[in-house]
């Protein structure tokens, strides 16, 4: 599955990371490839290395949402 985290912080400061099929998926301008996993757990890590603040996106990454 592709990855992409969100260049845009959301109101409470974390960098969204959604799956290449999510609804909530940036716009492309606004959004990092951040590459191919089988579970978003790796796409975290991986977005950690652009921003401090990373979570999963409620809908497409439950598993890694933790706000």
């Amino acid at each position: 599955m592709k990855f992409y985290v969100n260049k845009n912080a959301q109101p409470t400061g974390e960098h969204e990371v959604h799956r290449a099929t999510c609804s909530w998926l940036p716009d492309v301008e606004n959004r990092i490839y951040l590459g191919d996993f089988d579970t978003s757990q790796p796409a975290i890590k991986e977005a950690k290395k652009y921003f401090t603040y990373v979570d999963g996106c409620a809908y497409c990454c439950p598993e890694s949402h933790t706000r």
